[in-house]
């Protein structure tokens, strides 16, 4: 379907129309889909849909394409996965890439990609609201640019790609205001080095807790970790291999309750008992953990070692902050220069998207669980929704740009028909003998 042509029609013909678009100070008629976000989850959207001859316009409320990356990621970061599990769609990773790029490799594949795919995302443009206008057909997307001036931008499809790390999770502790030291989210960290010799207390054991833990180390700083859950932590490697990429190969054969007892035996050999180090392992195993809540295992690269020597000091929960003290809810207290909160992000999607059935109010992600959380109605997309990484939206991508495809095809068809119905008339008048 040409969105254009129907817009034009429906201007011509429907008189709540002019009325209902003028309210925008500035309109712009998209004739493919609007993706909002330029992350990788957008990125991999908008190159399948280029290859399948797509147009689409990606909008973005930062500066720069993979602003979470770019902006928001320490120093030290490298791919948790082989390279291999991290590709976008149609583009592979350099072959002198090491097998976990560092987060400059990472961002560098980003812009070679978006530069390959001729993806130039609308900067600055920070979606306010987004809902399906049932009256015209069409999604409206209203964004606040950088001088805070409006655009509305109509479209038949509309594909979320904030993500799920969309804002950062800073949780309430009793007493913040009173600490007086540098309290301060992951995504303000960038290196240990600002706190070289200073105690700093990180609040987190997921992947980025533990490395923040060690960059400390590295730095000569004198970290302690807060771990308020289980968690399971897995050698990044085991028998030679990743164990991301062992554990995908061994499902292929195996259920995964199996594979899980092995992967445990085998971290157990390799890690020793990580509950004697004050790391509780959860009842249920990893990989059957990983699907039902969407928890990543921790993948080691080096914190557990500095654990075991002492280096890194595990604690309980924080009951309360008094002035640079953290009193813990075993009853302990002790003096920090810094608190590191490694506490995660969240989707941001229900404070701009406006719509009650595909997404969830409470978290922010589909209600229907992958592989199934893809499409909404009314020509409605999710992706990078997964918690499943990059692999995961490289799926959805794929089956997003083959949908759209689908659906143009199919509401191009009538016309089609009608317009080669027309000409066959036109051409029989034509060619009829004069009476």
């Amino acid at each position: 379907m040409d969105c254009l042509r129907e817009i034009e029609g429906k201007q011509a013909h429907d008189p709540l129309f002019d009325k209902i678009m003028n309210k925008s100070s500035r309109r712009v008629f998209v004739p493919g889909p609007v993706i909002v976000g330029a992350g990788p989850s957008g990125l991999a959207v908008a190159a399948c849909l280029k290859e399948k001859g797509f147009p689409s316009m990606v909008l973005e409320r930062s500066s720069c394409i993979a602003s979470l990356w770019q902006l928001k990621t320490y120093d030290r970061l490298r791919l948790h996965l082989p390279k291999q599990f991290c590709e976008l769609p149609l583009m592979g990773f350099p072959s002198e890439f090491p097998t976990y790029p560092t987060k400059q490799q990472f961002i560098h594949y980003l812009e070679t990609y978006a530069r390959k795919f001729e993806i130039r995302p609308r900067f600055n443009e920070t979606v306010s609201h987004a809902e399906y206008d049932k009256v015209i057909g069409f999604w409206r997307v209203k964004t606040v640019g950088k001088k805070l001036e409006e655009t509305e931008y109509m479209c038949r499809w509309l594909v979320a790609a904030t993500g799920e790390n969309a804002e950062a999770v800073v949780p309430e502790i009793d007493g913040m205001g009173e600490f007086g030291g540098d309290i301060r989210h992951t995504s303000h960290y960038k290196s240990g080095e600002e706190f070289r010799g200073k105690k700093v207390l990180v609040v987190g054991c997921g992947n980025s807790g533990m490395e923040v833990c060690l960059d400390l180390c590295n730095h000569s700083a004198k970290p302690s970790l807060v771990v308020r859950d289980t968690v399971h932590v897995l050698p990044r490697e085991m028998l030679g291999k990743s164990t991301f990429g062992l554990s995908m190969w061994l499902l292929k054969w195996l259920p995964i309750r199996l594979v899980d007892r092995f992967l445990l035996i085998v971290s157990r050999l390799m890690l020793g008992d990580t509950a004697r180090l004050g790391l509780d392992r959860p009842e249920m195993g990893p990989l059957e953990l990983k699907n039902w809540s969407g928890k990543t295992p921790v993948l080691d690269v080096g914190t557990l070692a500095k654990i075991k020597s002492g280096d890194v000091k595990v604690c309980p929960g924080i009951k309360k902050l008094k002035r640079h003290t953290v009193e813990f809810l075993d009853g302990k207290m002790e003096n920090f220069d810094a608190i590191i909160l490694a506490t995660g992000y969240k989707s941001n999607v229900p404070s701009w998207l406006k719509e009650g059935d595909m997404f969830s109010e409470k978290d922010g992600f589909p209600k229907r669980p992958f592989p199934n959380g893809w499409k909404g109605e009314c020509g409605l997309y999710a992706v990078g929704f997964t918690k499943r990484g990059i692999l995961g939206a490289s799926m959805d991508a794929k089956r997003i740009a083959e949908d759209i495809e689908r659906c143009r095809d199919e509401e191009a068809a009538p016309y089609d028909h009608h317009h080669r119905s027309v000409l066959l008339l036109k051409s029989s008048s034509s060619s009829s003998p004069s009476p």
